[in-house]
């Protein structure tokens, strides 16, 4: 069986795109080959390395990289994570392209000082994008 290509879009790739990830690899590993990128690169962001590790899933090793620096091959699925990666998505010729929007972690608490509550909003993003890409197949 041939794997399908499927990648996360998000605007920095440091936090959605890289739970995204994370979450498909450990669920459809088997069956896709997964990649996450950005329309640009904010580098991963501490905190949803945490409470994805929290959860089980390790993605510290994960990278934060642009589209232009994955390698040219045909995505089959594209999903943006984000509605400004909806809005900039770049043309990707032979592939879907598919939207499941999730809120930004570092916007919501940008203003937040209490590191718990911090953690907290992260990890309600963490679990709806698990649930999403637990039943992603069913959105393809």
């Amino acid at each position: 069986m041939t794997k399908k290509n499927i990648m996360f879009l998000c605007t920095g790739n440091s936090c959605r795109s890289q739970m995204a990830e994370g979450w498909c690899r450990k669920y459809w590993g088997e069956e896709f080959d997964v990649y996450s990128a950005g329309t640009k690169k904010h580098g991963m962001n501490e905190r949803a390395i945490k409470v994805m590790k929290e959860a089980g899933v390790d993605i510290s090793h994960h990278f934060s990289k642009t589209v232009e620096e994955l390698p040219k091959i045909t995505f089959d699925y594209v999903v943006t994570v984000c509605d400004a990666a909806k809005e900039t998505c770049p043309y990707f010729p032979g592939g879907k392209v598919l939207h499941v929007g999730f809120q930004d972690p570092p916007a919501i608490t940008k203003e937040m000082t209490n590191e718990e509550d911090i953690l907290q909003v992260y990890r309600k993003v963490r679990d709806e994008i698990h649930e999403s890409i637990k039943n992603i197949k069913d959105i393809l």
